[in-house]
């Protein structure tokens, strides 16, 4: 391939596929056709479910749900950082995340 051939052919990069985004709303609506029950009823029991697991990773608790996997609460310590922009060290404060480990069945299913 010359130069000039090499100038003209478009730099085409492979784009990722999308991802489709499920929502509560439809996750409600599978559970209200699968169970026979209005969507408003699956949608305020799936609420509360999320409410529910809220609260209890709130206390410390470890929740596991068989086939999806485990959440929990995972303490970062306090520690040294640096900006990306300027270069300078900087404090990052400590913190509580959300860990979610999936389950063995879930991942075979992937």
């Amino acid at each position: 391939m010359t130069k000039t051939q090499a100038a003209a052919a478009p730099k085409t990069a492979a784009k990722p596929e999308k991802a489709d985004i499920v929502t509560l709303r439809h996750l409600a609506t599978e559970v209200a056709e699968t169970h026979g029950i209005s969507q408003k009823q699956a949608n305020e029991v799936l609420a509360e479910a999320i409410t529910s697991i809220g609260k209890h990773l709130k206390k410390g608790a470890r929740i596991r749900i068989a086939g999806l996997g485990t959440l929990e609460v995972r303490k970062r310590a306090a520690r040294m950082g640096r900006n990306p922009a300027t270069g300078e060290a900087i404090k990052i404060k400590a913190s509580k995340k959300v860990a979610f480990r999936a389950a063995k069945d879930l991942s075979e299913t992937i």
